[in-house]
């Protein structure tokens, strides 16, 4: 299942940028393909991240 971190490392100042969206009611909670956005606590940025596929660990 793919599932966004909570937090993150700002791309622009280093903080910490938290996730903002939330998951949907019913499953599946998230899709590889969704955006999800994140908020940074310190330079306030904003980042739209689009969810991976899900990776089985196989880079074979």
């Amino acid at each position: 299942m793919v599932e966004p971190e909570q937090t993150i490392v700002c791309v622009d100042c280093g903080g910490r940028a938290h996730l903002l969206t939330k998951p949907r009611p019913e499953p599946p909670a998230w899709e590889p393909g969704d955006i999800v956005a994140y908020r940074c606590e310190d330079c306030l940025d904003r980042w739209d991240l689009v969810l991976p596929e899900e990776h089985d660990g196989d880079d074979g």
